[in-house]
């Protein structure tokens, strides 16, 4: 019998007795728990490939990145050859900013964990935006922002050579309301690491602000820390949730796979 149990009062359930993910009771209910909790955690499934590529494909059509749908994500140089890119991790974020539809979800399952740090934790941009004061509503409502891949980066290597800041501005920008307008009625906050800079404003205090935003959407009482047991299955809606990995050594043995499921909706 499959049971669920809240994570945190801002977002997440967990499911427990789940021996067959692709059965239609359990992805029924596992997509019920993304549009509303934004997270869901299944401890000790150990899913391999298949199983994961499975399940993800109930979801919807699964993403493929560098010719893989199953990525390996460590920062490890032996264990990911791109595990430096990886390090931008450590940062809060929405993937997809970038493109004009982000990717829908994200899955992953834990096939070795750090022994200090490595956790994972989330944000629900719901739940911060539905909390903001009415004259912040109306203030962020009509700001636009521009996201961009040498924000994030600049976060992990702030003196990039000409030759990095080359290949980063390689990578289009992306110009999206600082408040989603979402299909199903909801809004939510458009922020993280890509939010390079808010259009019309002074450099100074555009950069105070989205500081300002960011703190506040990831404040404890809008937020999950995830801590990784061996075989654990995290899947989070990524348009509407921040995420970021916890600090642990780059020489660990963690290494997570992971499946993205492709969007369905557009930035506004």
């Amino acid at each position: 019998m499959i049971t669920s149990k809240t994570l945190s009062p801002g977002l997440g359930v967990e499911f427990t007795g789940v021996t067959d993910p692709v059965e239609d009771a359990f992805v029924h209910r596992a997509v019920e728990a993304l549009t509303w909790h934004g997270v869901l955690l299944v401890r000790g499934l150990h899913l391999d490939d298949e199983q994961q590529l499975a399940f993800s494909r109930r979801l919807g059509e699964v993403v493929t990145l560098r010719g893989q749908e199953v990525f390996p994500i460590s920062v490890n140089p032996a264990r990911s050859r791109s595990a430096e890119y990886l390090k931008g991790a450590f940062h809060w974020h929405l993937d997809g900013t970038g493109d004009d539809v982000p990717v829908k979800a994200t899955t992953l399952t834990a096939r070795h964990v750090a022994t200090a740090g490595g956790g994972t934790e989330f944000a629900s941009t719901y739940a911060a935006y539905e909390s903001l004061p009415e004259k912040e509503r109306e203030r962020y409502g009509s700001l636009r922002v521009v996201h961009s891949f040498e924000a994030a980066q600049r976060l992990v290597n702030p003196d990039p050579t000409d030759e990095e800041l080359a290949a980063w501005r390689t990578r289009p920008s992306q110009e999206m309301s600082l408040v989603w307008d979402r299909r199903d009625g909801r809004r939510s906050l458009v922020t993280g690491a890509t939010a390079d800079h808010i259009v019309g404003m002074d450099p100074a205090e555009s950069r105070g602000l989205l500081g300002d935003l960011l703190e506040w959407t990831t404040q404890e009482r809008f937020r999950h820390t995830h801590d990784w047991e061996v075989g654990d299955l995290v899947v989070w809606d990524n348009t509407g949730i921040l995420h970021r990995a916890l600090p642990y050594d780059e020489t660990s043995e963690r290494l997570l796979h992971r499946t993205t499921v492709v969007g369905d909706e557009a930035f506004a």
